[in-house]
């Protein structure tokens, strides 16, 4: 449980962007996102903006590669709910990573408004790996 937002998915969030077991860091660039949220979205409290942003990120269905035969295909699976939160977050954590901005913390909290918003580089991971699944519908019998 996060001790500042109280919320469970927030320290899951913290957690999974630590480098080195360096919490208090990782706990800092969360902290410094949510309050430029605040700042930038008047309508809305930033852990809310932080959870639709998580929804918006969350893929229901990806590709796995499966060998049948002698050719590997991609095979179309649905995602469980612990694999979709893991994906969303970790796809977020690196969009953000890659930008170019200032502090981890503002760019942080740039790629969260984008995907609250629907757009950014996590939302448009989430779109090509639905796309890349609905691509390969036909294979979806091989599924194990």
């Amino acid at each position: 449980m996060d001790p500042r937002h109280k919320d469970v998915t927030v320290s899951r969030f913290v957690n999974r962007m630590m480098i080195h077991g360096k919490r208090s860091i990782s706990q800092g660039i969360m902290y410094e996102a949510m309050e430029e949220i605040e700042k930038k979205i008047a309508d809305a409290t930033p852990v809310e903006v932080f959870h639709k942003a998580l929804e918006n990120v969350k893929p229901i269905i990806e590709v796995k590669s499966r060998r049948v035969g002698g050719s590997t295909y991609q095979v179309p699976v649905e995602v469980k709910e612990g694999r979709r939160e893991a994906l969303a977050m970790r796809w977020i954590i690196s969009a953000a990573r890659g930008r170019s901005g200032k502090s981890m913390g503002q760019r942080l909290s740039q790629e969260l408004m984008d995907a609250f918003n629907g757009t950014g580089t996590a939302f448009k991971k989430k779109e090509d790996t639905h796309r890349m699944a609905e691509a390969n519908k036909a294979f979806a019998h091989y599924r194990w």
